[in-house]
């Protein structure tokens, strides 16, 4: 289960912010880049963090995540055999 907060975030200083349009409504999603995930407040869809890069290095990264989206988030993608 994805944490409520993350531990390696204590050394972001100044947390950036980027907003995404939710596919279902079209409401403005706020994300902080310390945010795993977050619910949009007109429709409750789910928008994941796309910048999530800390699950690459961060050593809390599978605890934080969950070992499911940790390995999806990580796992890298397959070359086609041409």
């Amino acid at each position: 289960m994805i944490s409520d907060r993350c531990p390696g975030a204590d050394r972001l200083r100044d947390p950036k912010i980027t907003e995404k349009i939710c596919p279902v409504c079209g409401h403005t999603i706020e994300i902080f880049s310390c945010d795993t995930e977050v619910a949009c407040e007109n429709c409750g869809f789910v928008a994941y963090n796309e910048a999530l890069t800390c699950a690459k290095w961060c050593k809390y990264a599978e605890n934080c995540l969950g070992t499911e989206l940790y390995n999806k988030l990580v796992r890298q993608p397959q070359k086609a055999n041409i």
